[in-house]
C-alpha cells in the first residue's frame, strides 16, 4: 500500500517536475547574450515552468548573482539556489546580473505573459493589458499562440489575436504580413494605428501589395478612432450640460417661478460643496470603514445646509424686496460677498480636498480612446433623478400646487387661504437646497473653494433665460444644448473663443425669441 501511495504521488508530481525551472534554464536566462537570454526566457515561459515568475521578479529586482554555472537569488543577505530554492552559500566570485533595457522589457513581458495562463479572468486581463504596453518580438509568438489556444474569453482571445498580428506584421514572409494586416484592420486602438504608420515608412515596408493593405487598414482604424473622439465630445458635453442643469434647477425656482434675481445662488452651491467636505471628514475620522458611503449622507446634508441658508436669506432680506428686482440683485450680491468671506474665515482661502468614493473612481472603457468616468456618469444619473423629483414635487404635491398658485396670482392665492409668505420661504428654501445638491455633485469632479459658485452663476442665469423663465423642460433643453454646443466649439475654436461664440449665440437667440425656448403660457396666450 505504501509503495502505491508513493507511486501515485510521483505520478501527480511528474508534470511539475518535468516543467520545473532547471539550473540550465536559470543559467541561460541570467547570463549570456541578450538574444540568447530572451530566447531562453520565452522558451521557459512557453513551457510554463513553475518558479519562473519568482525568478523573473528577482531579475527585475536586481537580486540575482551568477558564479560559474550556478545562479543565486540573494535577498536580505541570504542566498538560495535559483532553480531549487534551497539555501546556498554565495561564492566570493559571484557577480551581479546586469539587465539592459531590452532584456528588462522582455522580463516585464514574460512576467505579464505568465498571467495569461491564470484561471482567474481578471488576472489574465491584467496580463494582456501589461503585454500591450511592451515591445513584443517574434520570439514571444509561441507563448502568445499557446495562450490564444487556451483562452476561453472572446474579448481576451481577440486581444491576443491582435497582439499576434502586431508581431507578425514585420515577419519576413509576405503572406504572414498580409494576414497580420488584415487582423489589425479590425482594431480600434491608437497604438495599432501608430504601428501601421511606422510600417508605412519608405524603409520599413517595400512590397506594394502589403503597403496598400497597410494604408487601407490605417484608414479603417482612424475611422473607428474618429467615432470614439466624437462620442467622447458628446459625452463630455452631456456631462457639462448635466452640471449646468443641476446648477440651474434651483435658479429655475427662485428666479423662474418667484422672479427673484438671486446673485448669491452660486454661494449656495458652494455651501453644498463645503457640507460634502465636512461629511467626508466626519466619516474619515469616525467611520473610516464606511468611508465609501459618505456621499449618501452628504447628499441630504448638502441639501439641508443650503436650504436653511436660503430660507434664512428669504425671511431676513428678500421677503421685503419682492417686486423690486434692482434692490434684490444688489442685496443678494452683498449676501454673496458675506458668504464667501465667511467661508474663507472658517475654512481658509485655499481649496479643500474632497475625495471620490472608491465606487466613483475609475471609468468604463467603451473604446480604446473613449473612457467614461464613473463620477461623470453618476452626475448625469443624479441630475436626471433630481429633475424628476423636482418635476413631481412641483406638479403633484400640495406644496407644488401652492407654489404654482402664488406664482401665477399671489392675491387670489391669499384670498383662498394660502399663506403666501410661508410658501415663499418654502419655495426659496427648495431652490436653495437644489443648489446645495449641485454643490455636492460638483465636489466630485472639481476643486472646492470659496469661489466655486462664481464659475456657474452666469451660466445658470443663461440656462434659465434661454430655456424660458419658469419652464423646467426649457431648462433641461438649454442646459444640455449649451453643454454639447460648448464642447463641440471648443474642439474647433478653443475654450475662450467657444465661450464667446456661445454668448453671441444666446444674445442673438434672445433677440429673436425673448421668451426663450418655451414661453410661459398665460390667459392672453390661451385666448
Amino acid at each position: 500500500m505504501l509503495r502505491r501511495l508513493v507511486l501515485c504521488c510521483l505520478l501527480l508530481c511528474a508534470p511539475w517536475v518535468a516543467h520545473a525551472l532547471t539550473a540550465a534554464q536559470a543559467r541561460a536566462i541570467a547570463d549570456g547574450d541578450s538574444d540568447e537570454r530572451i530566447a531562453a526566457l520565452n522558451a521557459a515561459a512557453a513551457d510554463g515552468a513553475p518558479g519562473l515568475g519568482e525568478f523573473v521578479q528577482a531579475l527585475l529586482d536586481d537580486a540575482v548573482k551568477v558564479a560559474g554555472e550556478q545562479v543565486f537569488v540573494v535577498r536580505d543577505d541570504k542566498a538560495v539556489d535559483a532553480a531549487t530554492g534551497a539555501p546556498a552559500t554565495l561564492p566570493a566570485e559571484a557577480e551581479d546580473v546586469v539587465n539592459n533595457n531590452r532584456v528588462r522589457g522582455a522580463l516585464n513581458a514574460a512576467r505579464a505573459a505568465l498571467q495569461l495562463f491564470s484561471p482567474d479572468l481578471a488576472t489574465r486581463r491584467a496580463g494582456i493589458a501589461e503585454l500591450q504596453k511592451e515591445s513584443l518580438e517574434e520570439a514571444q509568438l509561441p507563448l502568445i499562440d499557446k495562450a490564444y489556444a487556451a483562452e476561453s474569453d472572446a474579448a481576451l482571445k481577440q486581444a491576443l489575436d491582435r497582439m499576434r498580428a502586431t508581431i507578425l506584421v514585420a515577419a519576413p514572409d509576405k503572406a504572414r504580413r498580409l494576414e497580420a494586416v488584415a487582423a489589425l484592420a479590425g482594431s480600434g486602438q491608437a497604438s495599432v494605428a501608430s504601428l501601421i504608420q511606422e510600417r508605412l515608412a519608405p524603409d520599413a515596408e517595400t512590397d506594394p501589395e502589403v503597403r496598400a493593405a497597410l494604408s487601407r487598414a490605417l484608414e479603417a482604424i482612424r475611422a473607428k478612432l474618429a467615432w470614439g473622439e466624437r462620442a467622447g465630445v458628446v459625452f463630455t458635453g452631456i456631462s457639462l450640460g448635466s452640471i449646468l442643469l443641476l446648477a440651474a434647477l434651483g435658479l429655475a425656482i427662485t428666479y423662474g417661478l418667484m422672479g427673484v434675481i438671486n446673485m448669491a445662488h452660486g454661494e449656495l452651491i458652494m455651501i453644498g460643496a463645503y457640507a460634502t467636505y465636512l461629511v467626508q471628514n466626519l466619516f474619515r475620522s469616525w467611520l473610516p470603514g464606511l468611508f465609501d458611503a459618505y456621499i449618501l449622507v452628504a447628499i441630504p446634508a448638502s441639501f439641508l445646509a443650503s436650504a436653511l441658508v436660503g430660507a434664512a436669506m428669504e425671511r431676513s432680506v428678500i421677503r421685503w424686496l419682492y417686486g423690486r428686482p434692482l434692490e434684490t440683485l444688489l442685496a443678494t450680491w452683498g449676501i454673496s460677498l458675506v458668504l464667501m468671506q465667511g467661508v474663507r474665515s472658517l475654512f481658509g482661502a485655499q481649496n479643500v480636498p474632497v475625495e471620490n468614493p472608491a465606487w466613483l473612481s475609475g471609468g468604463l472603457q467603451v473604446m480604446s480612446n473613449l473612457t467614461l468616468p464613473y463620477n461623470r456618469i453618476a452626475i448625469i444619473v443624479f441630475a436626471a433623478l433630481v429633475l424628476a423629483g423636482m418635476a413631481l414635487l412641483i406638479a403633484r404635491t400640495r406644496l407644488g400646487l401652492f407654489v404654482r398658485g402664488v406664482t401665477q396670482n399671489r392675491r387670489m392665492a391669499a384670498c383662498v387661504g394660502v399663506d403666501t409668505a410661508k410658501v415663499d420661504t418654502y419655495a426659496f428654501g427648495l431652490g436653495s437646497g437644489i443648489a446645495g445638491l449641485a454643490g455636492c455633485a460638483l465636489s466630485q469632479v472639481g476643486n472646492v473653494g470659496p469661489d466655486l459658485g462664481q464659475s456657474y452663476i452666469v451660466d445658470s442665469f443663461l440656462v434659465v433665460v434661454l430655456g424660458g423663465v419658469g419652464q423646467l423642460a426649457g431648462t433641461v433643453y438649454a442646459a444640455l444644448g449649451l453643454g454639447v454646443l460648448n464642447k463641440l466649439l471648443e474642439g474647433w475654436a478653443g475654450a475662450v473663443l467657444a465661450k464667446i461664440m456661445v454668448l453671441v449665440f444666446i444674445v442673438i437667440f434672445i433677440q429673436k425669441r425673448p421668451q426663450g425656448i418655451f414661453a410661459m403660457k398665460g390667459r392672453s396666450a390661451e385666448a
